[in-house]
């Protein structure tokens, strides 16, 4: 093998385990910011409208508890009779003069609050612990969403710095080929391959905006609107 070509195949070579020990330093892990996560988290519980949805429901059971709890008083009719100091009513006489209130009791309404005042309570502590389940499940798909998209960020970043690499060696073959110190096929090999690489890089933009995407829908707004 010609001197020449061998050089030109050690510095491809050379450009491959660069390209390698770039890979291995570009994990995103040291990208994630966690008070960031935090605001993204908070604006997700105060945009999103199913959590809204959620809070209505709490408001509403709360409203029907509290409403329950005073409807006992349904039970209550009160009522007055003014019979004047020095009137006599002959058809329907009375013993005492002046104001007479009555008061009346639905026994039956009565004995039936304490039950419906309960099962009101209880729905009103139900659409509260659905209502933080919710929560919970938003805070965990939004880290999800968060980490996913700092992973595609991170792929991103890997496939053009391949991207980079191609062409760097895509250069080197055309001038050895250019000058008889490699061959046709090994110089196309390597054009199918920045082809390729190109594909990922394509693939791996797409995966980052739909990553993205993925976390507004949550937010509520877009990301580099969260300070």
């Amino acid at each position: 093998m010609p001197v020449k070509l061998k050089l030109t195949y050690l510095s491809i070579i050379v450009l491959f385990f660069t390209s390698r020990v770039q890979a291995q330093q570009s994990s995103f892990i040291n990208d994630v910011n966690y008070p960031f996560l935090e605001k993204l988290i908070a604006t997700a519980k105060k945009n999103y409208p199913e959590v809204k949805a959620r809070q209505s429901q709490v408001n509403a059971a709360k409203g029907l508890y509290n409403s329950t709890v005073f409807s006992w008083l349904e039970g209550v009719t009160a009522s007055y009779i003014y019979s004047p100091q020095n009137s006599i009513n002959l058809s329907q006489p009375t013993i005492f003069k002046g104001y007479q209130i009555a008061i009346s009791l639905n026994i039956g309404q009565m004995f039936s609050r304490p039950g419906a005042i309960r099962q009101a309570k209880e729905t009103y502590k139900v659409a509260e612990y659905q209502q933080a389940a919710y929560l919970l499940t938003l805070e965990a798909q939004v880290k999800r969403f968060y980490f996913a998209y700092l992973e595609a960020q991170a792929e991103l970043r890997l496939r053009a710095n391949a991207v980079i690499d191609a062409e760097t060696a895509v250069k080197q073959l055309k001038y050895a080929f250019q000058k008889g110190e490699t061959t046709f096929q090994i110089y196309n090999e390597q054009l199918n391959s920045l082809y390729n690489q190109n594909s990922f890089k394509v693939q791996a933009e797409l995966a980052t905006f739909t990553a993205k995407t993925n976390l507004e829908e949550l937010l509520g707004t877009k990301l580099e609107d969260v300070k």
